[in-house]
């Protein structure tokens, strides 16, 4: 088996492809499907790109978040199709983090959210997630507003429209449920 492509080749590589760009000037930086994956996170090395505003790592083998506090532009992080089994280290990026992608993971659970007070939009289909408790702990972020939770076994042996209502039941603010959005006359049909 290859040996993981570490942040630093992958920023490297990224630097290769963009010649006239500095990473750490970069507002947008996508170190996606790297071939081997990466499969740890760098903190020292992500946490150069200080003026970045969307980090991209999907399609990887990532296992743990890590700590990114240097990255306080960040208003997109997306992570998904890795091996990230919890949400952690959200501490530091929470107040300017907008976007959280982490489809295609193994997380249970929805805990480590609660400091991003400006998440709007949560991808986490195709995870783990089987108890609908989970979905009450959405309710502490005051700004979310779309969520995917397809594919997920809480939504096994149920229709689309029972999975969307059993989420808006538990957080009824939310605009946008797997796709769907959610206007006043549905909202009305799935709380009924």
């Amino acid at each position: 088996m290859s040996k993981a492509t570490t942040c630093q080749k992958a920023l490297k590589n990224w630097e290769e492809a963009h010649p006239d760009q500095n990473p750490t000037e970069a507002e947008e930086i996508k170190l996606l499907f790297q071939i081997p994956p990466i499969e740890k996170l760098e903190a020292n090395v992500l946490n150069t790109l200080t003026n970045v505003r969307k980090l991209s790592l999907s399609s990887n083998a990532i296992e743990k978040m890590v700590n990114l506090p240097n990255l306080r532009n960040i208003e997109i992080l997306s992570l998904s199709r890795n091996q990230i089994k919890k949400i952690a280290c959200l501490e530091e990026i929470g107040a300017t983090l907008r976007e959280l992608w982490l489809s295609y993971n193994n997380i249970e659970k929805l805990d480590g959210l609660q400091p991003c007070t400006k998440l709007q939009v949560l991808y986490i289909g195709n995870n783990k997630i089987k108890n609908w408790d989970e979905i009450d702990k959405l309710k502490e972020l005051p700004e979310i507003a779309n969520v995917v939770f397809t594919g997920n076994p809480i939504y096994a042996n149920q229709q689309p429209d029972e999975s969307r209502a059993n989420v808006l039941k538990r957080v009824p603010t939310l605009k946008n449920v797997d796709g769907l959005l959610i206007t006043e006359q549905l909202l009305k049909k799935y709380l009924a």
